[in-house]
């Protein structure tokens, strides 16, 4: 199949995920196309079915906010005519549903009828998307999209929830790579760089936003530390790192905590960690947690969004209301403190995680291709 694919080319977990999804097609031999503003952070271009085409937004006077939709749609429109692109697949509802539907209608009025699948990540709809201003957009170009699909029943069952959507939504989970994940020649750095033998190290990955619960994370580790000896990674960069910072010197623990900012070593540090801490106030599916699970990490986390359906209760770690640091920290003690109980968690994690290996989860996403091809074709 000749498959374009829309997203965000950065850091975030929607982006990652349709770059590693596009690449993944790539390597089973469909011709892939991505089309954004930017080249994504992870897109290998070695391979000759991947391609990446840029949207260039040229600046005019006129407008005070350059029409970045307008200029997608007419990139879409042009590279599904000249590569004769079969299948559109936009991530985000925000603004690439739109804009696809949008393409999807020049199209039509030069008689090519293309199908569109879009993926519901998260905050396209819970946050941005169920803003008044954006809500009845979303909900007409999610309406208008031939295959929706979500990242976990919990965003599936809120998109219903906050918008008048009438189209039937697929649940097709985030995935991860093992192979490539637990490529063991990765690792250089040395466990005893992060800590002492006979500490455990707990770790904590994220952007550092507020729905992140990041005083959570600190006063978890407080808890835990007071039990077991410990370190505690910090990894990632935002408007709450600074906070954190000065509640780990109001507790008199900064000395056990290290504060990596933004790392290109998470795989490294996953590698020697004994327990990941997620006390999210919501997440859509929970990613950082199943990339810990993938190095065999257990996860101790909120109960709240997708979590449940990744962070599987008494088997891969633990889950708690969201705010019950108590709850959390005698959970993690439970994993942390025997090494018998960690080898079980540990095993359990990566057992779950692969579950939800590309292997398993790519010929999900090829059906929906190929049954709204199929579709499409019929309406001719």
């Amino acid at each position: 199949m000749k498959i374009a694919i829309v997203c965000y080319p950065t850091f975030g977990g929607s982006g990652v995920v349709a770059t590693e999804l596009g690449l993944e097609l790539a390597h089973r031999g469909h011709e892939i196309h991505f089309i954004t503003y930017r080249q994504p952070v992870r897109l290998a271009l070695l391979n000759p079915n991947v391609h990446y085409h840029e949207v260039n937004v040229p600046e005019y006077p006129l407008f005070h906010y350059q029409p970045y939709e307008l200029a997608l749609s007419s990139k879409l429109v042009d590279m599904v005519k000249l590569y004769k692109i079969e299948v559109l697949h936009v991530h985000y509802a925000i603004p690439h549903a739109y804009a696809g539907y949008m393409a999807k209608q020049m199209l039509k009025d030069e008689g090519i009828n293309i199908p569109m699948v879009t993926t519901l990540h998260g905050t396209d709809i819970t946050l941005v998307g169920n803003h008044p201003f954006y809500k009845p957009a979303v909900s007409f170009s999610i309406n208008k999209s031939d295959v929706v699909t979500s990242v976990s029943q919990s965003l599936k069952d809120d998109t219903y929830n906050l918008f008048p959507i009438e189209k039937d939504i697929h649940v097709i989970p985030n995935f991860i790579e093992l192979d490539k994940i637990r490529n063991e020649s990765l690792i250089s750095c040395q466990r005893s760089v992060m800590a002492k033998k006979e500490e455990r190290i707990v770790t904590h990955i994220s952007n550092f936003r507020r729905v992140k619960r990041i005083p959570d994370v600190v006063k978890i580790f407080y808890k835990i530390q007071q039990q077991i000896p410990a370190k505690l990674m910090m990894v990632g960069d935002g408007p709450e790192k600074a906070k954190a910072e000065q509640l780990c010197e109001d507790l008199g623990i900064q000395d056990k905590v290290i504060f990596f900012g933004n790392s290109n070593e998470i795989d490294q540090i996953l590698s020697y960690s004994d327990l990941f801490l997620l006390p999210s106030e919501t997440e859509s599916f929970g990613l950082a947690a199943l990339e810990a699970m993938a190095w065999s990490v257990p996860v101790i986390s909120s109960n709240s969004g997708g979590l449940p359906e990744v962070n599987f209760d008494g088997v891969s770690g633990y889950l708690s209301a969201v705010g019950d640091i108590d709850s959390m920290a005698e959970n993690a003690v439970t994993i942390l403190k025997e090494d018998a109980i960690l080898a079980e968690f540990r095993t359990n994690a990566l057992n779950v995680a692969k579950q939800f290996d590309i292997k398993n989860i790519l010929p999900l996403y090829e059906n929906l291709y190929l049954e709204a091809i199929k579709e499409t074709q019929c309406e001719k």
